[in-house]
């Protein structure tokens, strides 16, 4: 199965010089996260081998590799869905790249629907744990157990000590920070009324189309797992305002500055 990849990897091979220790996934609107990394190679995703693009509008369709406060960096500027018609292996690739040269950490972003009440738009929302509701998994198929094991445990999916240590920066740093459990769904269409209150009603704090095939794939892959959410609206109430992506991009874009800069204090406590 590691054919599948090998002219990717050896063409990043040859390019990213330094060994990652963490990967970070930027979702809609955030790839202006990357901008706290100094980086020293930056790789359009049309350039490197066998790689999937960005269709979407917010993803810049970028691979970095540099360094934040010490730590070497992989950023991948833009993710891939699986509503853009890429199946479940083309979405996860970034984790296996990633993991393949040599990364044991996963920072990841997204733009989300709120569906806590005691939620606001603009809010940052640290997940605390997953549900998977997109019908499908990326695991599914033959294992490679260079990877990982066939049945992996996902009682611990995201690291409690590295949430605890955002929790106590955010705090220090007088920004609110939210905590909730993160649902995923297919997309491309926004939710209805009825499917906000169902995905509320099983446990959902927030709902979007990306994130969790991508966790689930670093998890198999034995990576610590750090995830935030974005609240671009707000799908609670008696009547629901409409959305387009084009807000999502801009509150997105705002509110990333707020959680670029709580990353960068992470990063820095770390030495």
């Amino acid at each position: 199965m590691l054919n599948e990849i090998e002219s990717t990897l050896t063409y990043l091979k040859k390019k990213v010089k330094k060994t990652p220790e963490y990967v970070l996934i930027l979702g809609s609107g955030l790839g202006g996260l990357s901008k706290i990394a100094h980086i020293d190679v930056e790789i359009p995703y049309a350039d490197i081998p066998d790689f999937p693009r960005s269709t979407v509008a917010g993803h810049s369709g970028k691979l970095l590799s540099g360094t934040l406060h010490g730590k070497n960096v992989l950023i991948f500027q833009g993710r891939f869905h699986y509503y853009e018609g890429y199946s479940m292996q083309q979405v996860v690739l970034p984790i296996r790249v990633a993991h393949y040269l040599g990364a044991d950490k996963l920072i990841v972003t997204n733009a989300a629907g709120g569906m806590n009440p005691g939620f606001e738009v603009g809010d940052i929302m640290l997940i605390t744990d997953h549900i998977n509701q997109m019908g499908i998994n990326p695991l599914i198929g033959p294992n490679n157990n260079d990877e990982g094991p066939r049945f992996p445990d996902f009682s611990r999916v995201y690291c409690k000590k590295m949430n605890k240590r955002f929790m106590e920066i955010a705090h220090e740093e007088c920004v609110p920070l939210k905590t909730g459990v993160y649902v995923s769904v297919t997309g491309p269409t926004f939710e209805t009324p009825a499917e906000y209150k169902y995905l509320s009603i099983i446990g959902g704090d927030a709902v979007g189309m990306s994130t969790v095939p991508e966790v689930i794939k670093a998890v198999h892959c034995g990576m610590k797992v750090m995830g935030f959410s974005v609240i671009t609206d707000m799908g609670v109430g008696e009547n629901i305002d409409p959305i387009s992506h084009e807000e999502v991009q801009k509150i997105a874009v705002k509110s990333g500055e707020k959680l670029a800069s709580l990353l960068a204090k992470w990063f820095e406590r770390l030495n």
